[in-house]
């Protein structure tokens, strides 16, 4: 790749980055000469994608930790910096949408477990990493949302309001931590992911005809050029946004 958005001497920390969108951003930013944090539950994985980075001539720390947990989502802000001795990006990228029966009987615990991994989670650590770009150099936020936060989400219900509270964040925290840290939002429509496995893909491609403007689902690559644009220099007046990365769906 090109290095259109130079990003050498940078340091991204990534979570959920060790698969599907996340592991793109976390090449795609290696690619154009950043370091690179790797967090996801399994450092198995993280390890892994730390390999690939490393081959690209930069450095990578992978670092597990569960996103809907207070604590380590503490303990991870402090090893990265440790590690780097800043975070310049930080992409809130970690997200889950587990399958229930039906919206009556799902479990307090899944209901918790849903919330935290893709709302507290990211408050928490935003808060912690904001804080320290405002008293440093300043830096860029990304949250990755979901057209689940402005559409009907059925069977992902609760999934849809908490990225929905990511949306309401994102402008929330870009005056909270403005001028130097500037936050926006990528919301995502349907890639192509390990979580499209699931999906009954001649359904979904015959429902993408109709209902989405490309006609298709994304690749993962394609939420690279978004994410790099809003960490970099060439956003300088973006703060509190939120862009569509969806084919046109929303």
């Amino acid at each position: 790749m090109d290095k259109i958005y130079d990003m050498s001497g940078k340091s991204v920390l990534i979570t959920g980055g060790s698969r599907g969108l996340g592991r793109a951003m976390a090449l795609g930013f290696a690619a154009q000469g950043a370091d690179v944090a790797i967090v996801s539950r399994k450092i198995e994985s993280c390890i892994e994608t730390a390999e690939e980075i490393e081959a690209l001539g930069v450095k990578a720390f992978p670092y597990a930790a569960h996103m809907a947990d207070w604590t380590q989502v503490g303990e991870m802000a402090d090893a990265v910096y440790k590690e780097f001795g800043k975070v310049d990006v930080l992409i809130n990228n970690a997200g889950m949408s587990p399958l229930y029966d039906s919206l009556s009987e799902m479990s307090e615990e899944l209901f918790d477990k849903i919330m935290g991994v893709n709302f507290k989670g990211p408050f928490r650590l935003s808060a912690l990493v904001a804080a320290r770009m405002a008293e440093a150099a300043g830096g860029s936020i990304i949250n990755i949302s979901s057209t689940a936060s402005v559409n009907a989400s059925p069977n992902s219900e609760p999934y849809g309001a908490a990225k929905a509270g990511l949306n309401a964040i994102t402008r929330s925290f870009a005056y909270a931590y403005g001028p130097k840290v500037r936050v926006n939002c990528i919301m995502a429509g349907p890639f192509l992911t390990d979580i499209s496995k699931a999906w009954d893909l001649e359904v979904f491609n015959e429902n993408a005809k109709k209902t989405i403007p490309l006609q298709r689902g994304g690749e993962p690559g394609e939420i690279v050029g978004a994410a790099l644009y809003l960490a970099s220099d060439m956003a300088s007046y973006t703060t509190g946004s939120t862009i569509a990365v969806d084919g046109g769906a929303h």
